[in-house]
């Protein structure tokens, strides 16, 4: 058996308080919530499987990698997180320029100051 690795099935994010953290990826970030069980949250990204859970031993206790969500239009859905709360380390800006087009992230941090970013890519002229 040869296995491939080429699809991600489920992210996990590590969270300290669940009400909170559910909440602000519902309700702030506007995710759909799939299910709950005790002690984790189940969200829908675009077909993966996002978890909220704490971390199951003291060595798992780290921030998330940064997840990096893919938007249309990354002022429009920047502003939309301002008008709900969402403070940005980095506001949108220019990170590098493709042939095609140009590529633009805005980050900041969730309720449990793990670091997330928008990722946007603009058409070219």
């Amino acid at each position: 058996m040869n296995p491939s690795l080429n699809q991600i099935g489920q992210i996990s994010v590590n969270v300290h308080e669940l009400e909170r953290a559910t909440a602000f990826y519902r309700d702030t970030l506007g995710m759909k919530c799939l299910f709950t069980v005790p002690k984790m949250a189940f969200f829908d990204c675009g077909g993966i499987r996002l978890m909220l859970a704490p971390p199951e031993k003291p060595e798992f206790d780290h921030p998330s990698s940064i997840l990096y969500f893919k938007v249309e239009d990354i002022d429009g859905a920047a502003a939309t997180l301002l008008e709900r709360g969402v403070a940005f380390d980095a506001k949108p800006h220019l990170v590098a320029r493709m042939p095609a087009h140009d590529l633009w992230l805005a980050f900041f941090r969730d309720s449990e100051n793990n670091l997330l970013s928008l990722m946007g890519e603009k058409p070219r002229a």
